[in-house]
C-alpha cells in the first residue's frame, strides 16, 4: 500500500469508497438509492476546494482502497461552498424522488443546510474526512495517512484541526484518541475531537 496526493482520475473511487464506508465505517450502499449524494457532501467538495489536502491510499496497481481529504479552513471552506458548490446541488435535490431512502434524505438535508462554522470549534480550522475500505484497514495505513494530513497542515501554519464521529463508531474513536485528540464538544450522536498542532 502507498500513500499518494489525489489526483482527478480518483473522484470515482472516492465516491464509491465514501459509499461503501458510510455506515459509520461499514458499508451504507443498501441505505442509498441515490449512490453520489453521500459522496458529494463528505469527499468531492474537498477535493474541488483544496486537493492539495487529498491523500489517497492504494494498492500496489494504484487502485484506491481509502482516502483522508479536508481543509485548513472550514470557516473559508463554509463560504466557498455556499458560493460555488451547493447552488447546483440545491437545484438537484430541491425536489426528492418518493423512493429515496431516509438516509438519502437526511443528505439533502445537510446540502440544504451547508456546512455550519461551530462556534465551539473555531480555535480549531482545519477539518478532515478519513474513510478506508476493509481491504486497507491494519498495518497503520490509517496512522500514516493521518500523519500526512498533520504534515501538511503544519507545513501550511495551521494551528488546530477538529473532526466529527459518530458515537456509534467506538473503534474510530479509540483511534482517534490514540493519536491524541481529545474531546471538545460532546453532542447527541457524536464528538468533535480536536488536536493542536502548534
Amino acid at each position: 500500500m502507498t500513500i499518494r496526493p489525489y489526483h482527478p482520475a480518483d473522484i470515482t473511487a472516492l465516491f464509491d469508497i465514501c459509499l461503501k464506508t458510510g455506515n459509520s465505517g461499514r458499508d451504507a450502499t443498501s441505505h442509498f438509492r441515490d449512490k453520489e449524494i453521500l459522496g458529494l457532501y463528505y469527499a468531492a467538495p474537498y477535493v474541488a476546494y483544496q486537493p492539495s489536502l487529498c491523500f489517497i491510499l492504494s494498492r500496489e496497481d494504484t487502485r484506491p482502497v481509502g482516502y483522508i481529504l479536508g481543509t485548513s479552513d472550514t470557516a473559508r471552506f463554509s463560504e466557498w461552498a455556499e458560493e460555488r458548490w451547493f447552488p447546483l446541488l440545491r437545484q438537484r435535490y430541491g425536489t426528492l424522488p418518493e423512493n429515496f431512502t431516509d438516509r438519502d434524505r437526511h443528505i439533502a438535508e445537510l446540502i440544504r443546510r451547508g456546512y455550519p462554522v461551530k462556534e465551539a470549534l473555531k480555535d480549531y480550522p482545519a477539518h478532515l474526512h478519513i474513510d478506508i475500505l476493509p481491504e486497507g484497514q491494519g498495518g497503520g495505513m490509517g496512522r500514516r495517512l493521518m500523519e500526512t494530513f498533520i504534515r501538511a497542515l503544519k507545513e501550511n501554519g495551521v494551528p488546530a484541526l477538529h473532526l466529527e464521529v459518530g458515537k456509534a463508531n467506538p473503534r474510530a474513536i479509540d483511534f482517534y484518541r490514540h493519536l491524541g485528540f481529545h474531546t471538545i464538544v460532546e453532542y447527541e450522536k457524536s464528538l468533535a475531537l480536536g488536536m493542536r498542532l502548534t
